[in-house]
């Protein structure tokens, strides 16, 4: 890697009551780690995480294979394990779906990782200089000015620090 590509680690973004916050893109060095639904399990000896990466010039997710698996049906199935390597081949057509890849700015970023089948991606992520996050009200909830609903995680003279968010969300009449 590069000196560049070598981001550094955001302090706890900027919250704001009554709203979600969501990212477009993720910055190289970004870790995402996927969680099963409730009723399933990671298969066995696979690792939950990814990472955004750079790879001559472009940034893509480094995904490894990740199955979340029906506990029921684990449970059903236990005695045959061997049937197990007879669908390796089938798994891996699911390989990623190309990323879109952008060169923008100085940064590369990696889009929405993909979705994979019963699991989410955990809510708890480091973010990385370069990273900005959208903020949505929500149901129910108002917009009130200022409505900035972005914030940018940036390194200014010397310090990482997230730019303002000023909007607010409220459910006044």
């Amino acid at each position: 890697l590069s000196g560049f590509l070598l981001a550094e680690q955001c302090p706890a973004p900027p919250w704001t009551e009554f709203a979600d916050v969501s990212a477009e893109r993720y910055p190289v060095g970004t870790k995402r780690y996927y969680e099963c639904d409730s009723g399933y399990t990671r298969k066995s000896g696979q690792y939950p995480g990814i990472q955004c990466k750079e790879k001559q010039g472009f940034a893509s997710w480094a995904y490894k294979d990740f199955e979340c698996i029906d506990e029921k049906k684990l449970l059903s199935t236990a005695p045959t394990v061997e049937l197990d390597s007879t669908q390796k081949p089938e798994r891996k057509t699911q390989s990623p779906a190309p990323q879109k890849q952008q060169n923008l700015s100085e940064f590369n970023f990696c889009g929405p990782p993909k979705t994979i089948p019963h699991a989410y991606l955990s809510p708890r992520v480091q973010y990385y200089v370069g990273q900005a996050l959208h903020f949505k009200c929500q149901s129910g909830y108002d917009k009130r000015p200022p409505t900035s609903d972005t914030s940018t995680c940036m390194e200014v003279n010397g310090k990482i620090t997230w730019t303002p968010l000023a909007m607010r969300c409220t459910n006044d009449s």
